[in-house]
């Protein structure tokens, strides 16, 4: 399974998406700070899910219908940073689908996310993480879940790692840093964590229009355990 997220930077990176999605190959694409009205209902292969409502700069999640069905969809408002009070950016910060994988007849859960930005502390951001991954696993019990996005956490990873780790998940990052805009902040923003699921490769892609780059998780949900007879 092939996931691509993608933060457009304020839409600007609309454009790439069809060839980003047929150059990888993808089966899901991720996106944040897209302008849900201007979405298109297919780009290339896959069909929009949803796109959140809320937002001036929203999420959504695109998928291959020839793979999987849509389940359920669910999106999460979550605690607010000064920048969100004041400037009004995005309501929803998380946004996931259940997905029935129709050859493995078995469900999943993927999730576009989008943290707080920089303005914010760490503190707050790990507060949202870990409230994004409790409504997750409210989704469906034992499910796979993978949640991709734009995390805004350059520094202190090890710190995140640990939060993410207690809460009984992975944290994944990409081979390359994924935002290039200022050179002090330069670094990896844009990552998964993950339960059930074997990632295989995080693989930062080349630039576009945004200021961040794409990024593209392969992965595989983890063989059922047998029953016991």
């Amino acid at each position: 399974m092939k996931v691509i997220s993608y933060n457009l930077n304020k839409h600007k990176a609309i454009g790439e998406l069809s060839d980003l999605v047929e150059s990888t190959g993808a089966d899901i694409l991720c996106l944040q700070e897209a302008v849900s009205s201007d979405l298109p209902s297919e780009i290339g292969d896959l069909h929009l899910a949803e796109a959140t409502a809320r937002n001036r700069l929203g999420l959504a999640l695109y998928y291959r219908r020839n793979i999987f069905d849509a389940r359920e969809v669910r999106s999460l408002a979550l605690k607010k940073s000064l920048h969100d009070r004041v400037l009004k950016p995005a309501e929803e910060r998380m946004l996931a689908v259940r997905l029935h994988d129709i050859d493995l007849g078995r469900e999943i859960i993927v999730a576009s996310f989008h943290a707080a930005p920089l303005t914010a502390l760490n503190s707050l951001r790990r507060k949202q993480i870990q409230a994004a991954l409790e409504e997750l696993s409210s989704l469906g019990p034992d499910l796979p879940i993978l949640m991709v996005g734009d995390y805004n956490y350059p520094v202190f990873k090890e710190n995140l790692g640990q939060h993410v780790r207690e809460s009984g998940y992975e944290l994944t990052l990409s081979d390359a840093r994924t935002y290039t805009r200022y050179k002090f902040f330069r670094g990896h923003y844009d990552f998964a964590t993950s339960v059930g699921f074997d990632i295989a490769t995080i693989t930062t892609l080349p630039q576009g229009r945004s200021d961040h780059l794409p990024i593209l998780i392969t992965a595989e949900p983890r063989a059922l355990a047998p029953r016991e007879p």
